[in-house]
C-alpha cells in the first residue's frame, strides 16, 4: 500500500509517495514552465498531470490514497462544471478591505478575516464586482486540484477554510458568515485527510491508478510542512529558520492574538498555534555570505556569551513576539570581529525565539517540551546549541521538512478514518 502527497507551491509542485512504514518510495517535482498569470489555473492543471506522469506506472498502480496541499488563501471561483470563470487570486494578492464595510456590523472586529489577503475578502470582492452566480463554487487551490482527481465540486478542509471565517471550535460556518450574500457558493468543509471520493474514471484510464484509490481533503502548505515533522504530542514545537523565524507549537488549548499575528489551526482535538518574527535568515544574509555563515559559525565559542543585545531587523516593524509596527532595528554596537558580531546576532535571534514561545505559553498554550527545526538555518549546529541554551529544552533537526511528505502522511492517515 502506497500513499501520495502533493505540494503546490509558488514555483511548481512536488509529489512524494510513502509506504505503510512512512518511508519515501519516490519523489518527483515539476517547475512551472512559465508564470502565465492569465491562465494560471490551466497551468496548475497541466503541472498536476505532468507531475503524476513522472511517477512510474508500477508505483501509481499501488497508490491507495492521495492528498494535496496548496498555498493558504489562494482561491478560485468556478462554474458548475468546475471551470474557473475568473483568474485565481493568489495567497499574497490583496483586495480592497473596504469590501467589508457594508458588513461591519456582522463580521467580528477581532477576526482573522479582517485582512486584505483573507479568503473572505477575496470572495466578497468577487461579489461586489458582480461575478457570483447561485450555481458557482468558491474553492481554494487545494480544493480545486483535488476536484480534478475525484470530480466532486464544493468540498474544502478546515485548514484552508480558516481564513474564510469557518468556526474551528464548533466545526461549522458561524451564523454571521451564513448571513452574508455569498452563502450559496461556500464549500462544504471537512477535516483535512477525509476521503472524498475515489479517483475518476478519466484519471484511472490516464494514469493507471487503482479504482479504489481515494482522494482526500487536503491542507495548507505551512500545515503540511508541520505535519512532515511527525510531531503529535502537545508541547512539541517546530521552528522554521528561513528568511524569517516562524514558530508553531502543538497545544491542548487554542490561543489567539490577531494583532500580533497569532492564531491557531485545529489538528484533530489539538491546536497548532504560532507566530512569525521579521528577524531571521534574511538579516544574516545581509551581513554574511552562505560560506561565511558556515565557516564563521564554527569559530564561535558558545561557552562564552557576548554582551551584545540586538533586535536584528532589516527595516522597522515587528508583529511577533513584540507587536510594534515601528520597532526600530537594533544592530549596535557592531564589533569589528566578525565572529563576535555573528554570535551576537545568533544569540539575539535565539532570545527572540524563546520570547516567542513564552508569549504563546502566556496566552494559554501548552508549555514547550522540545523543539524541532526546519528551514535553511536548521543545518547550523552552532546556532542550534545557542538556541538550546536560551530555550532550555531539547532542540532537534526535523527528520522530514517537505510539505509533500506531510501531505502524504495525511493521505495515509485517511485510511484509518
Amino acid at each position: 500500500m502506497l500513499f501520495l502527497g502533493i505540494d503546490f507551491g509558488t514555483s511548481g509542485a512536488r509529489g512524494i509517495v510513502i509506504n505503510e512504514n512512512e518511508e519515501i518510495i519516490t519523489q518527483v517535482n515539476y517547475l512551472f514552465s512559465q508564470q502565465n498569470s492569465n491562465n494560471l489555473a490551466n497551468q496548475w492543471k497541466n503541472t498536476l498531470c505532468l507531475l503524476l506522469e513522472k511517477i512510474s506506472i508500477d508505483i501509481r498502480k499501488k497508490i491507495e490514497a492521495v492528498s494535496i496541499n496548496g498555498t493558504s488563501s489562494t482561491v478560485l471561483l468556478c462554474n458548475s462544471e468546475g471551470i474557473p470563470i475568473e483568474k485565481p487570486i493568489l495567497y499574497h494578492e490583496s483586495r480592497d478591505i473596504t469590501v467589508l464595510d457594508n458588513f461591519k456590523t456582522m463580521i467580528p472586529n477581532e477576526h482573522l478575516v479582517n485582512s486584505s489577503t483573507s479568503s473572505l475578502v477575496k470572495l466578497l470582492w468577487w461579489y461586489q464586482t458582480n461575478k457570483i452566480q447561485p450555481d458557482y463554487y468558491f474553492l481554494h487551490q487545494a480544493d480545486w486540484l483535488g476536484f480534478l482527481l475525484h470530480g466532486k465540486l464544493g468540498i474544502s478542509d478546515y485548514h484552508n477554510a480558516l481564513k474564510l471565517g469557518y468556526d474551528l471550535e464548533n466545526l461549522c460556518y458561524p451564523d454571521w458568515l451564513k448571513a452574508l450574500p455569498i452563502n450559496s457558493v461556500l464549500p462544504t468543509v471537512l477535516p483535512p485527510g477525509t476521503p472524498i471520493n475515489t479517483v475518476s474514471d478519466d484519471i484511472i484510464q490516464r494514469f493507471n491508478f487503482p479504482k479504489h484509490c481515494q482522494v482526500c481533503t487536503g491542507t495548507t502548505d505551512s500545515i503540511a510542512a508541520f505535519l512532515a515533522s511527525g510531531i503529535n504530542h502537545p508541547g512539541e514545537g517546530v521552528t522554521s529558520l528561513g528568511s524569517t523565524i516562524v514558530l508553531k507549537l502543538l497545544s491542548y488549548h487554542r490561543v489567539e492574538d490577531i494583532g500580533s499575528g497569532i492564531y491557531s489551526h485545529r489538528l484533530g482535538n489539538l491546536w497548532l498555534t504560532g507566530g512569525a518574527s521579521n528577524t531571521g535568515g534574511a538579516v544574516l544574509k545581509h551581513f554574511f555570505t552562505n560560506e561565511e555563515l558556515k565557516t564563521i559559525s564554527q569559530k564561535i565559542n558558545i561557552s562564552k556569551r557576548t554582551k551584545l543585545d540586538y533586535y536584528p531587523l532589516l527595516k522597522p516593524g515587528e508583529r511577533f513576539p513584540i507587536n510594534n509596527p515601528t520597532l526600530a532595528p537594533q544592530l549596535e554596537p557592531r564589533p569589528d570581529n566578525k565572529v563576535e558580531f555573528l554570535q551576537g546576532l545568533l544569540e539575539s535571534m535565539a532570545k527572540i525565539e524563546a520570547l516567542g514561545y513564552k508569549k504563546l505559553q502566556a496566552l494559554g498554550a501548552t508549555p514547550v517540551t522540545q523543539i524541532y527545526t526546519a528551514g535553511g538555518g536548521a543545518k547550523n549546529e552552532t546556532w542550534a546549541k545557542i538556541r538550546q541554551h536560551y530555550l532550555q529544552v531539547p532542540v532537534h533537526i526535523s527528520p522530514q521538512t517537505e510539505a509533500a511528505y506531510g501531505t502524504a502522511l495525511l493521505a495515509k492517515r485517511s485510511q484509518n478514518n
